[in-house]
């Protein structure tokens, strides 16, 4: 039973993690279904969401371990 609470207690941080990362995307995306169940048009969520990926890509290529040291040299 510890067993099955560990893997649960992993997949909700690795979920949370996920949402943090690609929050707007997700949220733009779940916009554009809402307005296309509801009968009106997903076009602007699904440009919102587009325009979030896109930022999270210059993100994602903005940061990582061989650029880690530049911030603390910008913060002096």
């Amino acid at each position: 039973m510890t067993e099955y609470i560990i893997i649960v207690a992993l997949i909700a941080v690795a979920a949370i993690a996920v949402y943090q990362f690609f929050g707007q995307t997700i949220r733009s995306q779940m916009s554009a279904i809402a307005n296309e169940v509801g009968g009106k048009s997903g076009a602007t969520a699904v440009t919102a969401a587009g325009t979030a990926a896109a930022k999270t890509d210059d993100q994602q290529k903005a940061k990582g371990l061989s650029n880690y040291a530049d911030g603390a040299d910008k913060a002096k």
